[in-house]
């Protein structure tokens, strides 16, 4: 099938057909070809891909590498960037698999979805136990592209135009979704533990809940979605800097989104809205949804969270956005405008919570559905910047991103 089959503007923003079948749990054949016998149906073919993410980011703060490309202050080539490979297809005529593999990667697995998905009367409801190593407890089921998860967003400067991947709903999780999902929306009730992969020396307790309520009208002809997103309770997560290496971890945090996109003048316009805060945590009991990473990438850090790099104060943002396709299907330009309070220095004392503003500018170019360039230029101001960063107030990424 064609991306644009799936795809609304650009990969990886989904359409109506892409979010029913992502709602379907992948079982649908394209193919014809059957494997079938007693208490079986496979499909004759596996369906795969590849994508592929190469780029160069720019930031101005002062450039102290000794080798050039340490930091993005000297410039730094990133190839790749993202090298998946996806495989999805169905087990049986009412479940599905979804497999993420990073080729990039020592450990090649980073995502695994399993939904079973049944319907009742005009209803869908799902079972999905799912593991990911950097998406978050959001992964299990998601239709939204405002960011709500990282891999599902309509821009590539994350943090600039996603309010719940600023405050750092993102992460390593594995749990299981219960959803139940219609024409007017879903609702998604998971339980969760902040670790990839249930077993020893990793978060093993499903302690964590998220909830996840969406409605998603059509008024007139803008296809539109509306919810909130909340993460509540508390588990264990690793630390690379205290002993034991497992420690106490809140997993708290809350989320409003929408999206709206429709023509104009016979070209699309999506419009996106998104608030989060990220509650403080203590030394004892850090916030895993609002720490540090232990590897750091300026102003989009790309290591897992670390709670022992907690923060004591409320992280918080909103971000307005609009893409507008100037070119229908091959030029697209837009903007978002952040509005955040930083949480303050990990381990911070209480009351230094500078704001962390944003304007981003963004640029896609299909050189053809399945290939296309990114241009994401972002302008940082705020009393954070009344202190020079280390990454300084500007950021230029430039992205080609490839799938097949």
């Amino acid at each position: 099938m064609a991306c644009k089959s799936c795809h609304a503007q650009h990969a990886p923003i989904l359409n109506g057909f892409g979010q029913a079948y992502k709602a379907a749990g992948y079982p649908i054949l394209v193919s014809q070809s059957k494997i079938e016998g007693e208490r079986l149906s496979l499909p004759g073919s596996i369906y795969t891909s590849l994508l592929l993410k190469a780029g160069y980011r720019k930031s101005n703060g002062a450039d102290t590498d000794i080798v050039p490309g340490d930091s993005t202050n000297s410039g730094q080539w990133q190839a790749p960037e993202q090298f998946n490979l996806s495989i999805v297809g169905r087990i049986n005529e009412n479940i599905g698999f979804y497999l993420e593999g990073d080729i990039a990667s020592i450990q090649l697995i980073s995502g695994f979805r399993l939904p079973a998905t049944y319907n009742i009367d005009i209803a869908k409801l799902s079972v999905i136990p799912f593991m990911t190593e950097i998406q978050g407890a959001s992964y299990g089921y998601e239709q939204a592209s405002t960011g709500a998860v990282r891999n599902v967003r309509w821009a590539e400067h994350r943090k600039e135009i996603s309010a719940q991947q600023y405050v750092g709903t993102d992460g390593a999780a594995t749990g299981v979704a219960f959803v139940a999902q219609s024409d007017i929306g879903y609702i998604n009730f998971s339980r969760w533990a902040p670790g990839f992969m249930a077993r020893s020396g990793e978060a093993q307790t499903f302690r964590s809940n998220y909830l996840r309520i969406a409605a998603t009208p059509t008024i007139g002809d803008w296809a539109s979605h509306a919810g909130v997103q909340v993460w509540k309770g508390s588990n264990f997560a690793p630390s690379l800097l205290v002993t034991p290496l497992m420690m106490p971890v809140d997993t708290r945090a809350a989320a409003v989104d929408f999206q709206a996109t429709g023509q104009v003048g016979e070209k699309d316009l999506s419009l996106y809205f998104t608030w989060a805060k990220s509650p403080g945590g203590s030394p004892s009991k850090p916030n895993i949804l609002n720490v540090g990473n232990s590897v750091s990438s300026g102003n989009n850090p790309v290591g897992p969270a670390d709670p022992s790099l907690y923060r004591v104060n409320d992280r918080k943002a909103w971000i307005i956005g609009a893409e507008y396709s100037w070119i229908q299907h091959v030029l697209h330009i837009g903007t978002a405008y952040r509005r955040a309070n930083s949480g303050g220095a990990t381990g911070s004392i209480a009351g230094a919570n500078p704001t962390d503003n944003a304007i981003t500018l963004t640029f896609v170019y299909n050189i053809s559905q399945n290939a296309q360039i990114h241009l994401n230029q972002s302008f940082y101001s705020g009393t954070l910047y009344n202190t020079p960063q280390p990454n300084g107030d500007r950021l230029t990424t430039v992205i080609f991103e490839a799938s097949w």
